[in-house]
C-alpha cells in the first residue's frame, strides 16, 4: 500500500490558513497556492539520491553533492493543477511538464478525459501528478492509469488538500503511487466537495464560477 504524508512545516500550514479563507481574493490566493506548491517541492524531494562531485570555488576545490537518478517530471490535471506549477518549476526548474486534460462530470462526479501530453522520455522520469483537490479520488486516479499506459514506472501524487475517501481510492487503485499533502480533511459533502475543504480550487485559481 502507499503511502500517505501531510507535511506539517508551519509555513506551510500558515499559508494553506489563507487559502481555505472565503475572503481571499483571487490575486491572493494564486500567490498563496504557488508559493505553497514552492514549499511542498522542498519537501516531496527530500528522499532525491544524489552523488559526490568535485568543483573549484575561487578559493579551493569543494567534495559536494548534486541530484543524481531520475530526471523529475510535472504533470498538472488541467485545470487546477496549473496553478501549482510555476512554485514547483522555481525549485525545479529542468523539470519537463506534461499535462493531463480531465473534468468532472456534473451529473455523474466522473472525470472524463480530453487531453494528454506528456515528455517523450517519460519513461526515464519520476513523475508527480499535481492537483490542488483529492476528493473522490477520479481525477487522480485517471490521470495516473493513463501516465501508466504511457509508459510511467515512478510516479508521486501532490495535492493541496485531501479527504479520505479520495486518499483511500487512490491507494486501492494505485498501490505504487504516494500521496503528499499539505492537509487531510475531515470528508466529503452529497455534492463531492472536500469539508471544510477551500471550494472549487479551479474557479478560485483563474476566477471564474
Amino acid at each position: 500500500m502507499s503511502k500517505v504524508f501531510v507535511f506539517d512545516h508551519p509555513l506551510i500550514q500558515h499559508k494553506l490558513t489563507y487559502i481555505r479563507d472565503k475572503a481571499t481574493g483571487t490575486k491572493e490566493f494564486r500567490e498563496l497556492v504557488d508559493e505553497v506548491a514552492g514549499l511542498m517541492a522542498f519537501e516531496i524531494t527530500r528522499d532525491l539520491p544524489t552523488q559526490d562531485v568535485t568543483v573549484e570555488t575561487p578559493v579551493g576545490t569543494a567534495k559536494s553533492k548534486t541530484i543524481a537518478g531520475k530526471k523529475l517530471g510535472l504533470v498538472p490535471i488541467l485545470r487546477a493543477g496549473l496553478g501549482m506549477v510555476d512554485g514547483i518549476l522555481r525549485m525545479i526548474p529542468a523539470a519537463k511538464v506534461g499535462h493531463v486534460g480531465l473534468y468532472r462530470d456534473p451529473e455523474t462526479l466522473k472525470p472524463v478525459e480530453y487531453y494528454v501530453k506528456l515528455p517523450t522520455d517519460v519513461n526515464e522520469r519520476e513523475l508527480i501528478v499535481i492537483d490542488p483537490m483529492l476528493a473522490t479520488g477520479g481525477s487522480a486516479i485517471d490521470a495516473i492509469t493513463s501516465i501508466k499506459k504511457r509508459g510511467a514506472t515512478t510516479i508521486k501524487l501532490m495535492c493541496l488538500v485531501a479527504a479520505p475517501e479520495g486518499v483511500q481510492a487512490v491507494q486501492e487503485a494505485h498501490p505504487d503511487v504516494d500521496i503528499y499533502l499539505a492537509a487531510l480533511d475531515e470528508k466529503l459533502n452529497e455534492k463531492g466537495y472536500i469539508v471544510p475543504g477551500l471550494g472549487d480550487a479551479g474557479d478560485r485559481l483563474f476566477g471564474t464560477k
